[in-house]
């Protein structure tokens, strides 16, 4: 410490030998406990060259600086030779890249419409000026356009308030200009030409499609028809071409299975006659074709979107994009009852119970699921909680439930006749899924996914999706392609938008075989309920395909 506070008097004194002689002063020695705190403080003083004070500027090139000049010299302004190129303009003083701007307040609001004044008019108000002075001075650009309207911005009417024309109280109707009686026209005012008959009729035509108003009016069910392709409707026993045949060794009604199935090889018949085709009805256009019976129906002016079976095939629904749902009788053909909500029905099912054979619900592009009582023709129930159209409805559960699929990318499950879902299932990853199946055990649901996945979702209680199930490898992203399994539950198969029949693996999920089954999108693929290996395929190339 004592060594501190001695080279700090030193420090203090100055060692030059010559300033001491010349100041003939001496520096007593301080004791350094003894020494005050303003010794210790105190800085020493450094001198500014007398140069720096009068002015003289430090060199730009300089790069050390041995004394303290002062703020003015260090930022005092350059000298140097002028540049003889610059002209008068370059060389005034800016503040901005187009010259100086002088400091001043103006209104946005100001600022705008005397800019619009000027884009519009030509004239627009000298900033510079004081705008109290009236006088042409007031004005920059078409001074004469400027007085000719008075000044009037874009934002101000031709004449003021008081100028305006106003009803007559009580007053003298003469002091109005242009003013020829209450019931009279003024003398600038137009008569507009009324539209003709043919004119107003298309307007109102057009107004009445912009309001929307005719989907609301009532359209009649186009008129049905039915075409037989047979010769005779009963054979010479009597027998209706809709009996069944009993020499094919096969019981139809037998719930039995085949013990084991194989992989179809090669396609064995073709029909033809559609130009788009869907094996969930067989359906062209406004046309439905029962193949097997020769028969054809023609009873919707829409095409046909789906259709359903009754449980003894005696009666089916068609569902059709002209907002109609039909009851057919599938012997005669007869259109037995129509039904409608003004909507346009997506899917339709029967309900599969033998007593609840009468009832039948319709999946709607309304978000509504709709059921009907087919023997009063009224809607019994409505299930209103999808977010989007309905596509798909699948009776599970022994048909105490139902599953239904929907476009806002979610599966909701029901209890029969109580219009609230009480299971919703709806994840971030989940995409729409416009085709499902059953499988044959009743314990699976096989879900045709959009992102080109087939999905499985447990069908008993909890209704879980299965991850260890996913059948990947086929494109169908944007097409409804059906999927169904085989009897014995050991393989899936699909259609794709490549026209081919994809076969997967029940247990392992790899896809075991490709066909190409069709030129243009295979929409459908179904496996035969009681054969080993028959597969049939539909495609928009319109034929119907069976493999073998």
């Amino acid at each position: 410490m004592s060594a501190a506070i001695a080279s700090l008097v030193s420090y203090g004194s100055d060692s030059d030998s010559e300033n001491e002689s010349e100041s003939n002063t001496s520096v007593e020695k301080v004791n350094p406990n003894s020494m005050s705190l303003a010794v210790l403080n105190s800085a020493p003083e450094v001198a500014v060259k007398e140069a720096v004070e009068t002015g003289i500027h430090l060199d730009p090139a300089l790069k050390e600086v041995t004394y303290n000049p002062t703020y003015e010299t260090m930022f005092a302004p350059e000298f140097g030779p002028t540049n003889p190129f610059k002209s008068q303009q370059m060389a005034a003083p800016r503040n901005m890249l187009s010259g100086y701007a002088e400091p001043a307040h103006v209104n946005d609001f100001m600022f705008e419409q005397q800019r619009r004044t000027f884009s519009s008019y030509g004239y627009a108000l000298d900033p510079s000026v004081d705008t109290h002075e009236s006088s042409s001075n007031t004005y920059i650009g078409a001074v004469e356009e400027a007085e000719k309207h008075k000044g009037l911005t874009v934002f101000e009417s031709g004449l003021k308030k008081s100028q305006k024309r106003k009803k007559v109280k009580g007053g003298d109707a003469g002091e109005i200009d242009n003013y020829l009686g209450p019931w009279a026209k003024y003398a600038d005012e137009k008569d507009v030409a009324k539209p003709t008959e043919d004119e107003q009729k298309e307007l109102d035509e057009i107004t009445a499609k912009r309001q929307k108003k005719g989907r609301n009016e009532e359209d009649a069910p186009s008129e049905e028809k039915t075409i037989l392709h047979v010769k005779d409707m009963y054979d010479y026993q009597g027998r209706s071409y809709l009996h069944v045949p009993q020499d094919v060794g096969i019981n139809l009604r037998s719930v039995d299975t085949p013990d084991k199935c194989y992989l179809p090889k090669k396609q064995i018949h073709v029909w033809s006659g559609h130009t788009k085709v869907s094996l969930r009805g067989c359906i062209y256009l406004s046309v439905i074709y029962v193949w097997s019976l020769s028969v054809y129906v023609l009873g919707h002016s829409k095409a046909v979107r789906d259709i359903c079976f009754n449980n003894t095939g005696t009666q089916f629904l068609s569902a059709a994009y002209d907002r109609y749902i039909k009851l057919w009788d599938s012997e005669t053909g007869q259109c037995i009852s129509h039904f409608t909500n003004r909507k346009v029905p997506y899917c339709v099912k029967f309900n599969p119970d033998e007593d609840k054979q009468n009832l039948l619900v319709a999946g709607m592009s309304d978000k509504k699921i709709v059921q009907w009582d087919i023997r009063t023709g009224e809607v019994v129930q409505e299930y209103d909680r999808h977010l989007g159209a309905v596509n798909t409805i699948t009776f599970v559960d022994e048909n105490r439930r139902f599953v239904s699929t929907s476009d806002d990318k979610s599966l909701r499950v029901w209890e029969w006749d109580i219009p609230v879902d009480f299971k919703y299932i709806a994840e971030p990853s989940m995409h729409s899924m416009p085709a499902v199946t059953l499988s044959p055990n009743g314990k699976w649901l096989a879900c045709q996914s959009m992102d080109n996945q087939i999905l499985i979702f447990g069908a008993q209680n909890r209704f879980r999706l299965n991850k260890k199930k996913v059948f990947k490898g086929h494109m169908v992203a944007g097409y409804a392609c059906q999927v169904d399994f085989s009897p014995d539950m050991s393989y899936v198969v699909s259609g794709d938008a490549d026209g081919k029949l994809n076969i997967w693996d029940w247990k392992t999920t790899k896809l075991y075989h490709r066909i190409k089954a069709h030129d243009k999108v295979c929409i459908s693929a179904l496996w035969h309920p009681h054969e080993t290996s028959k597969v049939i395929t539909c495609g928009w190339d319109g034929q119907i395909k069976l493999w073998d």
